[in-house]
């Protein structure tokens, strides 16, 4: 137009994706984060401790940046992946390549297989290593789901969102020591060995994150995981309240009482319940040994978890002073004066001895 100025039209452009070599892009729903350090790579690697003659285990291995390395040291690697763009990948960079070729001819049956599925729900193969990158949102059913793989491997090496990390090596007394903590110790030592950086990512995550080693034990400690984990979800509910504070409430006592007297009702007698579920003081010293060795403190400062199994309306309001099984339940919490003691600075043979009490007394918990 005359004297007018001509303003030329900008097309926004949308936001950039990230994308791989193959220009694919990531999906973060997905948990998409692939480890671009490569030095950061090796280091997982030389730390899972892996021998020539290995099986691995790798989840969620992405474009195969882990992966090339694990080839490198395994007999053989054994990946699940969920995204079926990752597996034609994983596919096309490791099949009919000379660098695969390289890998066959320096390291004698070295091999890849790639399981498309997802992980929580398929049957996991024989293994002797766990070496993962996983989406943080599948943390801890995977923890347990490889926990109760048998045979037992010997290690996993999981990169974990940092405070989920924090939480599984946690101390009695530490801030995050809760229900994970004592579950997971139950059935494995485990240990942090290094903090990541989110920029060691791409995309970069918005939380660092931390890669803990988890060695499951043998033998299993003998104790049912099913009874050991009702106790928890009571002990943990709030693990700065005193056991006696606890045990008093009346939706806990009602809940104890009505597996009692089913109990009884069925006629078990205590011998019966004792045999099933068994925790004598030679097992417990056992335990002791193996708490010992994770290096258990007792000094740190506490907060309440924010785990939750209980409402607090349904804890309002006690059983009435008279009641026999509130006394029966009392008396037992006045041993060792577990009346006074808080869940937050137990240690896992305290825990042992306060169930194998409950049990004598023909109390359970599942």
């Amino acid at each position: 137009m005359a004297g007018g100025k001509i303003q030329k039209k900008r097309h926004q452009q949308a936001p950039q994706q990230q994308r791989w070599g193959g220009g694919v892009p990531f999906e973060k729903s997905k948990g998409q984060h692939i480890l671009k350090n490569p030095m950061l790579v090796e280091t997982i690697v030389r730390k899972s401790g892996i021998k020539p003659t290995d099986v691995v285990l790798e989840i969620g291995p992405g474009t195969g940046n882990l992966t090339k390395k694990l080839l490198e040291v395994a007999k053989s690697v054994v990946a699940v992946e969920l995204d079926p763009r990752m597996v034609l990948e994983l596919n096309r960079r490791f099949q009919g390549t000379p660098h695969s070729s390289r890998l066959r001819v320096s390291i004698s049956f070295t091999s890849i297989s790639v399981i498309q599925g997802d992980v929580l729900k398929c049957e996991l193969p024989y293994f002797d290593i766990c070496v993962a990158n996983i989406p943080y949102q599948i943390s801890s059913p995977l923890t347990f789901k490889l926990l109760a793989h048998r045979p037992a491997f010997r290690c996993a090496v999981i990169m974990f969102q940092r405070e989920f990390a924090m939480r599984l090596v946690a101390n009695p007394g530490d801030n995050l020591y809760c229900r994970l903590s004592v579950n997971t110790q139950l059935l494995a030592r485990v240990s942090h060995l290094l903090k990541v950086g989110r920029n060691n990512f791409r995309p970069p995550p918005k939380v660092d994150s931390s890669v803990v080693r988890i060695e499951p034990r043998r033998p299993l400690p003998p104790v049912s995981f099913k009874e050991w984990d009702g106790l928890m979800r009571l002990c943990f509910n709030r693990k700065n309240k005193t056991l006696g504070s606890i045990f008093r409430q009346k939706s806990v006592l009602s809940l104890l009482e009505k597996n009692y007297k089913t109990l009884q009702a069925l006629q078990l007698t205590q011998k019966v319940q004792m045999e099933e579920d068994k925790v004598s003081s030679e097992d417990v010293a056992v335990l002791a040994n193996m708490v010992e060795e994770l290096g258990m403190g007792n000094n740190s400062d506490e907060k309440d978890d924010e785990e939750m199994e209980v409402e607090d309306t349904d804890m309002v309001g006690e059983v009435s002073e008279g009641s026999s099984f509130k006394d029966k339940v009392l008396g037992i919490l006045r041993q060792e004066d577990f009346a006074e003691k808080r869940a937050a600075k137990l240690t896992q043979v305290d825990f042992l001895y306060l169930l194998s009490l409950f049990n004598k007394e023909g109390i359970h918990f599942s």
